[in-house]
């Protein structure tokens, strides 16, 4: 018998990173950048800090990222504790860099600091920061989405609404928040069609290094653990190989799934590792070498 020859188009992808905050930190971003590089994405996002706390460190792995890289970097800006002229700066000496795409977001605020307060002189939420940065510069700008709803939201409704006022004020696309049930998204989609946003809504997907880790990350997020991904991972707190296995596994069944519901765009959250987001993808068909999408 002779096989058949898989030619299926490999999906769109980008990935997430975060500013180091120490030199072995930042030997491993480096590391992940270089080989994930190769994968040819679309842009590489770069965190702001919850709380804006990583300005500086952010500034400086997309300078490095524009110096020697031919990635295109997408950094993040957040309304949180800023003005608005400051932020118009940051977007300023963002573009005069050769920065062309920016993820805008409301931000949270400091653990302790309470319920998220505008700052009095500056962009009270993030539709605000798309329009005032579509104001400055003509940025291509990407926005977050929560297909469980985010945690301050009143409900689904008050969400998607938000949801469209950001992608109405000037954004091009909206990034979710990670999810494991991929009919959780696909009713999302179907909702957002429904409310009239026909801008690409991509999937972020986690590749879960540690289960305890993204325990924490999902209970802040408001992300739905199902009962059968925590038997899949039971009894390997100490088995680190097969962690990984069934880590890629899971997130090649999740965008495989939602690849046969028409997606085809797909935003990594690396947590500054290559390995598993390297392996996921060779799985799917992305490879070092090919044309960026």
């Amino acid at each position: 018998m002779v096989a058949s020859m898989n030619t299926t188009t490999p999906p769109s992808v980008s990935f997430e990173f975060f500013p180091p905050n120490t030199e072995a930190m930042e030997a491993t971003l480096w590391q992940s950048i270089e080989r994930l590089a190769g994968l040819a994405p679309r842009f590489v996002s770069v965190t702001y800090g919850a709380d804006g706390s990583t300005r500086e460190r952010t500034h400086a792995a997309v300078e490095r990222i524009i110096r020697e890289t031919g990635l295109t970097p997408a950094p993040h800006l957040t309304c949180i504790d800023a003005s608005r002229g400051e932020i118009d700066d940051i977007a300023r000496e963002y573009w005069d860099m050769g920065v062309r795409h920016l993820v805008a977001l409301r931000g949270d605020p400091p653990k302790d600091d309470g319920p998220y307060v505008p700052h009095p002189d500056g962009y009270a939420y993030a539709s605000d920061l798309v329009l005032g940065l579509r104001k400055v510069a003509d940025f291509d700008i990407s926005v977050a989405a929560y297909p469980e709803v985010h945690p301050e939201a009143l409900d689904a409704v008050f969400d998607l609404d938000n949801l469209k006022r950001k992608l109405d004020a000037g954004a091009s696309r909206a990034i979710t928040q990670f999810f494991f049930d991929t009919d959780v998204f696909l009713r999302f989609r179907d909702r957002c069609a429904q409310a009239g946003i026909e801008s690409a809504i991509i999937p972020g997907i986690l590749p879960i290094t540690r289960f305890p880790q993204m325990e924490r990350f999902a209970k802040m997020c408001g992300t739905a653990i199902p009962k059968a991904l925590r038997h899949r991972f039971d009894g390997l707190e100490d088995d680190a190989e097969t962690r990984q296995m069934i880590s890629a596994s899971v997130a090649i069944e999740q965008v495989r799934h939602l690849e046969a519901e028409g997606i085809t765009d797909f935003h990594f959250y690396t947590l500054n590792r290559s390995e598993l987001t390297y392996a996921i993808c060779h799985a799917l068909g992305v490879r070092t070498g090919r044309a960026a999408a």
